[in-house]
């Protein structure tokens, strides 16, 4: 068997290239929306019901696999 190498995990860093348009202030912002939440709570300060769903949003949009691998 070939040796396959696994690509680097994601940084959680923000970059200037991406900034607003960062996948997780996107899926942020849209959350907030779609559930009447401040979008200048933190994710950390959600409880109950809203931090399910968050979790849930987040596990599946910004932890999904792409494509193709």
């Amino acid at each position: 068997m070939a040796d396959e190498t696994l690509p680097a995990p994601a940084s959680e860093a923000i970059s200037e290239e991406t900034g607003q348009f960062d996948a997780r202030f996107l899926l942020w912002r849209t959350f907030c929306s779609e559930n009447s939440i401040p979008v200048e709570t933190l994710p950390s300060e959600l409880e109950g019901e809203a931090r399910e769903k968050w979790d849930t949003a987040k596990d599946q949009e910004l932890h999904k696999p792409t494509e193709g691998r």
